[in-house]
């Protein structure tokens, strides 16, 4: 059974939600049966970048990249039964761990916050059949999905796209800019993961393209959009950086196999890098990387 704790809207200013209405976020999520904490990691991390982004009730959000809906779900939170969150995401329904988006999506519509929700996979934002309606949605979010675009051209070409459909823009991303040693073995995997990623012609993994906080600011200006406010978070807790560090760790031989074209000596370099991954994350505690997040109109 699903514990009964109840949602409160957050009117006009938002105010620091309670324990009692973070976990009433984490009974919508899938995951929360399967690891309690973990989510609740994950949703009190959304909560932050939403803070930021001022999120306000009854808004119309359109939310790009919602993968299993950690963010939808805070997003659907604050916009409370007046307001709309539609999620969209190019994956399969079946893609995804450690439960699959379709699955996570059920959950979630089927929670308390699924009235007010809508979520679509399979769907290229890019093809020339998607189109919103003209300032239809208050909020346009990306949380943490511009890693899994192709490429830099191709996040220019969402952005420039999605602007004539909303008033903001809401971003965020994994910072690469480390603060601490602690943080090093997290960029470490991202660095080695976007190396052979870009020897890729398809890929469902995490990293696909690499972008740093400056990339976006260019991007996101190039693509018409004016950035008002931005904000480096820290969220210390997140276990994301030991989950990159085991994939790489996990997948690589794998990974260099299956790409055709590497070159020897690239090869070479990698398996270098995966030698000092294991052993700074043998000596040194783990702490994911901070997270970039802006505000632009």
């Amino acid at each position: 059974m699903r514990n009964s704790h109840s949602i409160e809207v957050k009117e006009g200013a938002n105010k620091p939600m309670n324990e009692n209405e973070i976990k009433a976020i984490v009974d919508c999520m899938a995951a929360g049966k399967m690891a309690y904490e973990v989510q609740m990691v994950q949703t009190r991390h959304r909560i932050k970048l939403v803070d930021f982004w001022g999120i306000k009730a009854e808004s119309q959000i359109l939310e790009i990249g919602c993968g299993q809906g950690d963010t939808t779900a805070v997003l659907a939170a604050y916009a409370g039964e007046k307001g709309f969150v539609h999620g969209i995401d190019s994956a399969s329904p079946e893609y995804g761990s450690p439960v699959l988006l379709g699955e996570s999506a059920e959950y979630l519509n089927q929670s308390k916050v699924g009235k007010q929700i809508k979520i679509d996979f399979n769907l290229d934002i890019l093809a020339e059949n998607v189109e919103f309606q003209e300032n239809f949605y208050d909020y346009i979010v990306f949380s943490h999905c511009s890693w899994y675009t192709k490429s830099s051209a191709e996040l220019l070409r969402i952005l420039e796209k999605v602007k004539k459909w909303g008033k903001q823009l809401c971003f965020a991303e994994w910072n690469t800019d480390i603060n601490t040693i602690e943080q090093y073995p997290h960029l470490l995997s991202i660095l080695i993961q976007a190396q052979y990623e870009a020897f890729k012609q398809e890929s469902d993994s995490n990293v696909r393209t690499l972008l740093t906080p400056g990339d976006l600011r260019d991007i996101a200006e190039q693509a018409g959009w004016r950035i008002i406010k931005d904000s480096n978070i820290d969220s210390p807790d997140l276990q994301d950086g030991l989950w990159e560090i085991d994939k790489v760790l996990t997948d690589f031989n794998d990974e260099i196999k299956g790409i055709k074209n590497l070159p020897e000596k690239l090869t070479d370099l990698l398996q270098s890098e995966v030698s000092m991954l294991k052993t700074v994350a043998e000596s040194t505690e783990v702490k994911p990387l901070s997270v970039y997040s802006f505000i632009a109109e």
